[in-house]
């Protein structure tokens, strides 16, 4: 079902004046619009105290995590330390000549 019309809402205010009278009329509405102003009242303070107790649990979550605590004094000195061994490669280095030097490598003279 959709939502009511203009069309719809007229026949329904046409059925309660011909059930009900002239009389009463004015009368059920103002109670009907009382009654759904105390149940919008409840909806609201339902869902309120709902969202209350929802943040009270997650902050009760949050202080209960475990604590980090800042590990014991750890020296890399230590027997039982890991130590990382990085062993040096020989590499070949290669002179070049230099700009402005002859190219016969042979001494002058």
């Amino acid at each position: 079902m959709g939502p009511l019309g203009f069309p719809e809402l007229l026949l329904i205010f046409i059925v309660a004046l011909i059930v009900f009278g002239p009389k009463r009329l004015p009368e059920i509405g103002k109670t009907l619009g009382k009654a759904l102003g105390e149940f919008k009242k409840a909806s609201d303070d339902l869902k309120n105290t709902i969202e209350r107790e929802v943040r009270a649990e997650e902050l009760k979550e949050l202080t209960t995590l475990p604590k980090f605590t800042p590990l014991d004094n750890v020296s890399r000195s230590e027997p039982g330390a890991q130590t990382v061994t990085v062993e040096s490669t020989p590499v070949a280095i290669t002179e070049h000549p230099a700009p402005n030097a002859p190219s016969d490598p042979t001494p002058a003279g």
